[in-house]
């Protein structure tokens, strides 16, 4: 018997028994839907939080004093002064893999312009900040080189800032602002860049030049931190060997000593991320999965009655010459049929429920092509699997037994 004369004698048996066919398919079609669904949630977030971190800077290299132990006391690390404006110039002047770098110093407090008062963070930075974080100004310009030289009193500031202190929509560029009793002149406002993968509001902040930051907010000569940027992310590992090799003679540390400082980049936190990211989507279509192989079992138990109800069918088609190979084959064309339509359904109920989450929730997703042609192809995996045994079964049946099963 060819196989188009088996498909036809398939798609006969399930379409008597149409609701029965339909809840059998139930189990797939929810297993593929879910696995859809999860994938796209988690590729999406993963997709998300990698975008993200592009934006902050992919090769950025942060350095903070590291933690010392003095007197027998562990000290905090916020507490040292181990970065001085050497190790700033020093690694502008002697690094071949650093493409832009700018001290860091920090201090929060209230910005007031006339009635409107807001908590913010003021940053004294360097203009190179504006590469390596990637800020962009949106309206005005920068504070320049003579500005830093200067300690001038002007900054550039974010749209959450502008926001609060200007809500009636004036131009902040030339208005006069007051940080901690210190009167700052704006020159710029910056591009908006919303919230981080890490829930941060990356515009609310003020930027300043570092050495008026120092010395007219802080009263202080070292530097809090020192951000670069490699010249690709490819290279972020030279770089920051050669940061190191640097910050140590600086330093004067020996080979036994360990580093008084701390270096992390954007590889680092984009690896951990991703990583985490991965690890719930894993869990997520393992979870999802679990329908699958719900639907698996469902299949085998509907085909095990099959070839109970249709005993007698088997035994007549045996007696007029049907070999046990076209048995088998027949039943097992109705456990694929079964699981593969289910699994058409489920794709598009997958599909169709992932552009839900995304509208309704706003959460992101990303449909990957593989995760479609997985699922689907699990689901066929899971027709033939589950429906071989049943099929074998029915294949097995001694014709004249067969004709007498009442």
């Amino acid at each position: 018997m060819n196989g188009t004369n088996l498909t036809k004698i398939a798609l006969r048996a399930l379409a008597n028994n149409k609701m029965r066919s339909l809840l059998t398919m139930l189990g797939i079609i929810i297993g593929v839907a879910s696995v859809i669904t999860m994938l796209a949630i988690g590729q999406g977030s993963k997709k998300s939080i990698q975008s993200q971190i592009s934006e902050m800077g992919s090769n950025m290299i942060m350095i903070q004093p590291g933690a010392d132990i003095r007197g027998g006391i562990r000290q905090d690390a916020s507490a040292m002064e181990t970065l001085k404006l050497k190790d700033y110039e020093d690694i502008v002047n002697n690094t071949r893999y650093v493409s832009a770098t700018s001290p860091s110093v920090n201090s929060s407090g209230q910005a007031i312009y006339g009635g409107n008062n807001t908590p913010t963070t003021l940053y004294g930075v360097s203009a190179d900040y504006m590469k390596i974080r990637r800020y962009k100004v949106q309206d005005g310009d920068m504070f320049s080189e003579q500005d830093i030289q200067a300690a001038a009193k002007v900054c550039v500031i974010g749209k959450t800032v502008v926001d609060n202190l200007f809500p009636n929509g004036e131009n902040p560029v030339g208005k006069v602002i007051r940080f901690k009793k210190l009167p700052f002149r704006i020159v710029g406002v910056l591009v908006s860049k919303g919230y981080n993968s890490m829930g941060m509001d990356q515009d609310d902040l003020i930027l300043a030049p570092y050495t008026t930051v120092q010395k007219k907010i802080l009263a202080i000569t070292h530097l809090q931190g020192i951000t670069c940027s490699a010249l690709d992310e490819k290279y972020t590992d030279q770089a920051i060997k050669e940061i190191t090799e640097i910050l140590r003679t600086n330093h004067k540390l020996k080979e036994s000593q360990d580093d008084d400082f701390n270096i992390r980049s954007q590889q680092e936190l984009s690896t951990m991320l991703t990583s985490t990211s991965d690890m719930m989507t894993i869990l997520l279509a393992a979870v999802a999965g679990i329908s699958l192989l719900v639907g698996g079992i469902g299949i085998m138990n509907i085909m095990y009655v099959s070839v109970t109800e249709r005993t007698r069918e088997i035994g007549l088609r045996m007696s007029i010459g049907a070999k046990g190979r076209d048995i088998l084959a027949q039943f097992l064309i109705e456990s694929i049929l079964i699981s593969v339509t289910g699994g058409l359904i489920g794709v598009i109920l997958g599909v169709g429920a992932s552009v839900v989450v995304k509208m309704v929730a706003h959460y992101p997703i990303y449909i990957q092509p593989w995760s479609v042609l997985l699922s689907f192809a699990v689901c066929t995996f899971t027709g033939i699997f589950f429906g071989w045994y049943p099929a074998k079964k029915a294949s097995e049946l001694d014709p004249i037994e067969a004709i007498r099963y009442e």
